[in-house]
Parts: structure tokens; sequence; C-alpha cells
């Protein structure tokens, strides 16, 4: 069992519906020194791409990002959830919905920060269905760069995110691959060797 997963059992909290509440120290209270070990994780498991932005979705991914970005010792780039007055110029377009929040959004990347030789490796906090990893995905592809890796904190193995994105032939690392939860008793069961 590895650090986050120990960590899940710990202070994770199964709810109804296949909701797995991490908020206490992933994406509302975030512990910096578990998104250290996060960082340090990606960074040994993408060791041999060239990676030169990571990527990710506003807002539960941006910590872990900057994090990793420090490991990588490369710049961020978050997807924003709507157009404001301080984004000039073209942008990337991209619909994704949202298995947690249940609603679909438009997700933008300045074309300004995205370029054909940029090597990304996308982050997240969490893997479900993969409409967010496709949103992010298609904004790559469209800047003619090239997905290098994903790294996930936690997927949702029992899902159809993963195997989605993993059949379309991109690197996805997954720290903690839950197989089943139950909220009745709290159980959560790990995929051996995620």
């Amino acid at each position: 069992m590895n650090f986050l997963e120990e960590r899940i059992l710990k202070d994770g909290i199964v709810k109804e519906g296949n909701v797995l509440k991490v908020d206490s120290f992933l994406n509302h209270q975030m512990d910096v020194r578990l998104f250290d070990q996060i960082g340090e994780e990606f960074k040994r498991r993408f060791a041999d791409e060239k990676i030169n932005k990571i990527l990710t979705i506003e807002a539960s991914g941006i910590g872990i990002a900057c994090i990793v970005a420090r490991h990588f010792d490369v710049p961020v780039i978050f997807a924003k959830k709507s157009k404001s007055i301080n984004i000039e110029g073209d942008v990337y377009v991209a619909e994704v919905e949202s298995f947690t929040h249940k609603c679909k959004n438009q997700v933008i990347v300045s074309k300004k920060f995205l370029n054909p030789e940029d090597k990304v490796l996308i982050i997240d906090d969490f893997l479900a269905n993969g409409c967010a990893l496709q949103g992010l995905i298609s904004i790559v592809k469209s800047a003619g760069a090239e997905v290098s890796g994903i790294g996930i904190a936690i997927e949702k193995g029992f899902q159809p995110g993963g195997q989605v994105i993993r059949n379309l032939g991109f690197h996805l690392e997954s720290l903690a691959i839950v197989d089943s939860m139950d909220y009745t008793t709290g159980e959560i069961k790990f995929r051996e060797n995620a």
C-alpha cells in the first residue's frame, strides 16, 4: 500500500453515490507535504519524458499541479471554466462534464501558453468518467502539442474513465486506484500495483 492509499484509508470518507470525500487533505484543505510526495512520485514515474509544461483544470487540480511543476521545474497552465476580461486574444476551448458537480463547462486556455513544441503532462486530482481529461487532451491536440503523460492522484477504477484514456494510448499513471467503495461500511478497496 502506498502513501496516498494509506492517507485515503485514514482520512477519506465514502459517501452515497460513489463519492469519495478527501477534502480534509486533497481538494479543499490541502496537505502540502502530501502534495510534495505526489510531485516526487510523478517526477519518478515520468522521468523519461521531456516535459516542459503542466496542464490541469480549475480548480482542485491546481494545488497538486503546482507542486508537481516544482519537481519538473516547469510552468503550470490551468484551463479556466469561464472567460474573463484578463484573458486576451485567441483561446483553445473544450467542453467538459464534471462527475462531482453534475454539470458541463466550457474550459479555455489562452493560445499564447500552449505551442506545438510543448510536451505536456496533464495532472488532476480525480479520474472518474474521463470527461475532464478528454477535454484537456483535445486542448493540447488543438495546440499541436504532445500529451507526454497524464498523472492522476485518485482514479475510480470502477468507473470507465481510466480504461477509456488508456485505450486511447496515453501514458496514464494513477497513484491510487479505487476498485470498490461501500458507503454503508466505509470500506475502500484499492487495485494492486497502482
